[in-house]
Formats: structure tokens, C-alpha cells, sequence
């Protein structure tokens, strides 16, 4: 089985990285919208909020994997609602999923950040059957 920390580690990558750089503001603190976790995911380097917005990412993808993996185990669910590919995908390429994923999807970005985040690991992480 997968360590909580390898998996949330790819979840973050895929979020960290996920797309182009947004100015960053205090409004998207904590974020109400998918839409404010990208901001803050993806705020460049050079942004005053950027340390604040990429800790916070992480800190909330980190969580949120760790619960779901948890949940699943406590309650032996057998479909899980998402399997992380081995080996992981490459930091670039993460990158492109999400983004392709977030265009293609437009209306999943206002909608709760846990949403738009577990949708994304969803489509583009399936379970095969059985897992």
C-alpha cells in the first residue's frame, strides 16, 4: 500500500504546479472556490503572498489526500475515488493534466476547492475496477 505521504506528495506536486501564475490576494485566503486553491497553488515566485498561498496549498492537498485514504481504509471501501499512478507522473507533465483538466472543466472551478481538487484526482487518476 502507498504511504499517505507518497500519494499526497503527487497530489501536491500536481497542485503546486497546476497552472498558469495568479496574483495572489488575501480574498483567496482561506479559499472558497477551486478557482482561489489554483491561485494560490500556482502564485509565482515572486508574489509577496507566495510563501503563504504554496504552504497553504500544500497543506490543504496533503489533508485532503491523507483524509480520503484514511476514510477509505476506516470504512474498507473497495472503489476507491482515486488510484495515483506508479511510477508518478513527471512534475512537467502533472502540470499539463491539471491544467488541461481545469480548462476542459471550467465549471468545476467555482464550485468548493475539496471539490475541484478530488474531481481532478478522479478523472485524471481512475481506479481500475475492483480498486
Amino acid at each position: 500500500m502507498q504511504s499517505i505521504r507518497s500519494v499526497a506528495a503527487t497530489a501536491i506536486v500536481a497542485l503546486a504546479l497546476a497552472a498558469p501564475a495568479y496574483a495572489v490576494t488575501a480574498d483567496n485566503f482561506p479559499p472558497k472556490t477551486t478557482r482561489d486553491l489554483l491561485a494560490l497553488c500556482s502564485a509565482s515566485a515572486n508574489d509577496p503572498l507566495a510563501a503563504a498561498a504554496i504552504n497553504f496549498c500544500h497543506g490543504f492537498a496533503q489533508g485532503a489526500v491523507a483524509v480520503q485514504i484514511e476514510n477509505d481504509a476506516a470504512e474498507r471501501i473497495s472503489q476507491h475515488l482515486f488510484c495515483l499512478p506508479s511510477p508518478r507522473p513527471a512534475f512537467q507533465q502533472a502540470v499539463q493534466m491539471f491544467n488541461a483538466w481545469a480548462a476542459a472543466h471550467p465549471a468545476n472551478l467555482d464550485g468548493p476547492p475539496a471539490d475541484g481538487f478530488f474531481q481532478f484526482l478522479r478523472d485524471t487518476y481512475p481506479c481500475p475496477t475492483g480498486r
